[in-house]
């Protein structure tokens, strides 16, 4: 039994995802580690090198991957949803498919507090990562995992155990 954790950077998806996968003695696939391992950079270097449409790309790959099996609990990118052809391979997938809401401001508190961001996180728009990046990209996002999403967990303020346990409920 899997599940596809969706959300804005930020919102736990890798970490929730590796807690989950521990407790339902599932596998864990992170698209993001997907695409850094197969292109053997970091996010950073390939939006510098391909782009932000060349990330894409390589997003759609890694994604197509980790849904082949289904029962490991994945964490997809933040922005995997951009894409129809994205949108469409998880609505056809059966596991459930888990939009893990937070609070633009939690989100930036928890962006800046992590050690990786500046690796894995580039900034997405001219506005360079602050808060009204993070309100304006999570205003187009959110509709858009409202669409694929079979369920939503708010986890502003929850613990990574409250969220775990949530989930396997929601399962």
């Amino acid at each position: 039994m899997g599940v596809v954790l969706l959300g804005y950077r930020g919102s736990g998806k890798t970490s929730v995802g590796r807690a989950l996968a521990e407790r339902l003695w599932s596998s864990f696939v992170d698209t993001d580690e997907l695409i850094v391992k197969s292109a053997g950079r970091s996010i950073c270097e390939i939006f510098e090198s391909a782009g932000e449409s060349g990330f894409r790309e390589l997003e759609t790959r890694a994604l197509r991957e980790a849904l082949a099996s289904p029962n490991d609990v994945v964490a997809i990118g933040g922005g995997a949803v951009l894409r129809a052809e994205n949108r469409a391979m998880l609505k056809a997938d059966a596991r459930k498919r888990v939009y893990l809401r937070c609070d633009p401001e939690e989100l930036l508190r928890r962006i800046e507090s992590d050690a990786g961001t500046a690796d894995n996180r580039p900034a997405l728009t001219s506005l360079g990562g602050g808060i009204e990046e993070v309100k304006r990209l999570l205003a187009e996002r959110e509709p858009l995992y409202r669409e694929v999403m079979t369920g939503e967990l708010d986890v502003t303020r929850l613990s990574l155990d409250e969220v775990v346990v949530y989930l396997t409920r929601l399962m």
